[in-house]
């Protein structure tokens, strides 16, 4: 009697083993975008996978994960720094690296097994370009579709200034900004929305066309007239034109310092867009890595499902998975703070939880959407809309508090002991979720310093205002390595006086000169 036997689920693998070659790459990607955009609905930009070496790798993210970075001296520092602690095993290397950018550029390691670039394409080309194309605060700041233009512009311009001016004059200018690169952003776009990218590489290349067709070599040969002391003349009225107080410091040094050269303007102002391209990256970093997450998740498991890859692969991939999305508990010597990737992929399967198999409690707690069966829809909403302090206000619920056991201590220096301020109560929830949603708030864990007065036209003495939260001040050891960076693009004495946020009270004065050249 004939047998009928079930075709082995090997032939309609996409592959087996580790070894990759580009073609089944490009089959992976192929049945990867198939769930991604046609049966998740992701809405992503078009993909450039391109495959590098470790050192390269290394390079990449040392360079502030950029391509076409400029050169200075910190990122070989860095380079230098990973690669010895990679060659000696302490160090791993990321998986990929992904760039905002459109196309969106997604480097994976040649290294890699085929499972892990499977992983890496669906958790970069798939998940992270979604969150980059559709989240508001990426659509409100960074220009993915001139990015890469302007940052090889910004290459090129800063190696024909080191041509012209000297390396040195560069890297002090250079060394100055970055050490002021966090306080070069303006978070409040209704005063001033972000230009675009193109527009301002434009501005710039116009502006030295301009100054090439006008320059006459017979100027330099003549006596140079009078001028008034550092450009008297020509300082605008501090009250009236300087719309202070200023929090974007770099803009300020930009538009404002009297002894700065055009070049060096447009230094700080390259430096400026990239702190500006990166902020949005610096608020929403957990819930970018718990989409990404959540993506690479269903897509690995929807491939295994159909029978696309094999039970190896899968325990591969689960391996990698549970490794990234691991959460040492607070008395663990390798706890340094939350795991992003563990928080933002336990709130975003709970929100499909809680719309696919509500309890009485997520019924409680989130009435909008609890049991309605639409869990792809009301994520794809939260990761748009919202950044990662906010996603915790509205998305943590009271099961992923218990199941990552998490809890609130108060440490204040004026009480004798460490007291415990919330635990798993229905006012201990909510205070655990304000209290965690603090911690990813951008604006209250930067320093709040501002410009507030700046003599144009007498001592020519700068004034900055760090208005005090909590009675903390600024770090002392961080503060006298800064301030003469600001000093020295200032060109003059700078005050830093640290004021209580709410009396107005004077606490502390630091004070800085320009740094001898």
């Amino acid at each position: 009697m004939a047998k009928l036997v079930k075709p082995a689920k090997s032939k309609r693998l996409l592959y087996e083993g580790a070894d990759w070659t580009f073609d089944l790459v490009k089959r992976a990607y192929d049945e990867i975008e198939r769930i991604g955009v046609g049966e998740m609905g992701l809405d992503i930009y078009p993909n450039q996978i391109e495959v590098i070496t470790a050192e390269q790798m290394l390079d990449a993210y040392t360079s502030v994960g950029m391509p076409q970075m400029y050169r200075h001296w910190s990122f070989g520092k860095q380079f230098a720094r990973e690669e010895a602690l990679y060659r000696r095993g302490q160090r791993a290397l990321a998986y990929e690296l992904v760039i905002n950018s459109d196309p969106c550029i997604n480097y994976i390691m040649e290294e890699n097994s085929m499972t892990m670039q499977v992983l890496v394409m669906a958790h970069a080309a798939m998940g992270h370009n979604h969150f980059f194309k559709n989240n508001y605060l990426f659509k409100q700041w960074t220009d993915a579709e001139s990015i890469l233009d302007y940052m090889s512009f910004a290459k090129r311009f800063v190696a024909e200034c080191e041509e012209r001016y000297g390396i040195e004059a560069v890297e002090r200018v250079l060394d100055s900004a970055h050490a002021l690169m966090s306080q070069g952003v303006s978070r409040h776009p209704s005063r001033r929305q972000a230009k675009s990218l193109a527009k301002e590489r434009q501005r710039e290349l116009q502006r030295r066309e301009y100054e090439r067709e006008t320059f006459s070599d017979l100027w330099r040969t003549l006596p140079r007239a009078a001028e008034p002391e550092e450009s008297e003349a020509k300082a605008p009225d501090s009250a009236g034109r300087l719309s202070l107080p200023e929090e974007n410091i770099l803009y300020f040094l930009e538009k404002t310092a009297p002894k700065l050269e055009g070049w060096q303007r447009e230094l700080l102002r390259i430096v400026r867009m990239m702190a500006q391209y990166f902020f949005p990256q610096r608020q929403t970093k957990m819930m970018n890595e718990g989409c990404a997450t959540f993506v690479h998740y269903e897509i690995l498991n929807r491939l295994y499902d159909e029978g696309l890859i094999g039970e190896g692969a899968m325990l591969e991939f689960l391996h990698s998975h549970a490794s990234v999305v691991y959460q040492p508990r607070f008395e663990d010597q390798h706890y340094s703070g939350f795991n992003p990737y563990a928080l933002g992929f336990a709130i975003t399967r709970d929100i499909k939880r809680i719309a696919e198999e509500p309890t009485a409690e997520d019924r409680e707690w989130f009435p909008g959407f609890a049991g309605s069966g639409t869990a792809l829809t009301v994520i794809k909403e939260a990761w748009a809309d919202y950044r990662d302090d906010s996603f915790i206000l509205q998305f943590l619920s009271p099961k992923v508090m218990r199941d990552l056991r998490l809890f609130e201590v108060n440490d204040r220096s004026s009480a004798a002991f460490v007291g415990v301020t919330a635990v798993h109560d229905e006012m201990g929830y909510r205070r655990l979720r304000r209290a965690l949603a603090r911690h990813y708030e951008a604006a209250a864990q930067d320093p709040d310093l501002q410009v507030v007065d700046a003599d144009l036209s007498g001592s020519r003495q700068l004034v900055v205002h760090h208005k005090v939260r909590n009675g903390v001040l600024l770090d002392k050891e961080a503060t006298d390595a800064t301030l003469p960076h600001l000093a020295q693009l200032w060109g003059f004495r700078v005050r830093l006086i640290e004021v209580d946020g709410e009396t107005g009270k004077s606490l502390k004065e630091h004070e800085a000169l320009p740094m001898p050249q």
